[in-house]
């Protein structure tokens, strides 16, 4: 069992490989989307293994049902939606699920 230091040093460096992986996914989307895809999926191996949370602003990139990495435009669609409560509702074309993202949520985040 690692000591505390080390299991901090451990957490900052599987951060910093999820951050790149999602770099490299969003580089090599117009190459290779399966590559891209692989990224992510890599990505989110490490952070299950190393039990870190994915940043917020990475796990809205990718879909959280078929683990796609999504790009607005190519593989899935982005909507403004004020039914119920305002939202953004994402939708993944490669397998149908809606992400939704609250409006009022995304306002407090922007203000920290």
């Amino acid at each position: 069992m690692p000591c505390k230091k080390q299991r901090i040093e451990i957490k900052k460096i599987a951060l910093e490989r999820i951050r790149r992986l999602f770099e490299m996914a969003d580089y090599m989307f117009h190459v290779d989307p399966a590559l891209s895809h692989r990224y992510v999926e890599l990505a989110r191996k490490i952070s299950m293994r190393c039990k870190v949370r994915i940043p917020r602003d990475l796990r809205r990139r990718f879909c959280h049902y078929c683990y796609k990495f999504l790009r607005p435009g190519v593989n899935c669609r982005v909507r403004l939606a004020k039914r119920r409560e305002p939202h953004v509702a994402i939708t993944c074309l490669e397998c149908g699920n809606v992400m939704r993202l609250n409006l009022r949520g995304l306002r407090r985040e922007k203000r920290r």
